[in-house]
C-alpha cells in the first residue's frame, strides 16, 4: 500500500484535454486549508526530484467534521462509567458494547467465532461475548463467541439503542448526561462509518 502524500480540501475548477489527449485538472483550495496542500505539493517535487514521475489519487466528496457526534458522545460518557466504576476506558466500553450494543450479522445470520480454549479472543475481536465451551472431533476444547459491532459501524437505530443504554448506566451512577433533546439531535446526525 503506498504512502499518502497528503490530505487536503478542495473544490473542482476545471478539467482540460491536450492535444495529445491527456487530461489536465485543476483544483482550487481556499487560502484558509492551503497550508496542507503546500505541504502534499513540496513533498511531491522532492520525489520528482528523486526520479519518481507518478502519482495515484483517490478523490472523495467533502464531509463536514462535526465536533461531537453520537460515536464521540458514547465516548465520553464511557469514560466517565470508567471512573466511576474504577474501570479501566476499554473495559468500560466493552461491557457498554456487550451489554447495550449490536450483534454482528453476515448474510443474515449471527456471527459466532470458535476458538481454542486457551486462546484470548481480545487479540481477535474487541468485542466478543462468550457463549459456550465444546470439545471438537479431534478432542481438544474450544470456546464460542458470538461477535458484536464495532460502535462506528453501527446504523442510526444501533446507535440510539447504545446511546440510550449508556446514558441510562450514566444517570444511575450519577453522571450528567444531555437532554433528551440534545441525544435525539445527536443520532439524527450519525452516520456509520466502514
Amino acid at each position: 500500500m503506498a504512502k499518502e502524500i497528503g490530505k487536503f480540501n478542495c473544490t473542482f475548477e476545471n478539467c482540460l484535454t491536450d492535444a495529445d489527449g491527456s487530461l489536465v485538472l485543476s483544483l482550487r483550495v481556499a487560502k484558509d486549508e492551503a497550508y496542507p496542500a503546500k505541504q502534499a505539493a513540496a513533498t511531491i517535487r522532492t520525489g520528482l526530484a528523486n526520479g519518481k514521475e507518478r502519482l495515484t489519487v483517490a478523490v472523495e466528496w467533502y464531509k463536514e467534521k462535526r465536533s461531537l457526534n453520537a460515536n464521540a458522545y458514547f465516548h465520553v460518557l464511557v469514560d466517565k462509567i470508567a471512573e466511576a466504576m474504577q474501570l479501566g476506558a476499554d473495559e468500560a466500553k466493552v461491557q457498554m458494547v456487550l451489554e447495550y450494543g449490536t450483534i454482528a450479522t453476515e448474510g443474515g445470520d449471527v456471527v459466532i467465532a470458535a476458538l481454542p480454549k486457551s486462546a484470548d479472543i481480545a487479540k481477535y475481536h474487541k468485542y466478543a461475548k462468550w457463549i459456550a465451551d465444546f470439545t471438537a472431533k479431534n478432542g481438544k476444547p474450544y470456546s464460542q463467541y458470538v461477535l458484536y459491532k464495532h460502535t462506528h459501524t453501527l446504523d442510526k437505530t444501533e446507535m440510539k439503542r447504545l446511546i440510550d443504554g449508556v446514558v441510562y448506566e450514566a444517570k444511575e451512577l450519577g453522571i450528567e448526561t444531555r437532554t433528551p433533546e440534545e441525544l435525539a439531535n445527536l443520532i439524527a446526525t450519525w452516520e456509520a462509518q466502514p
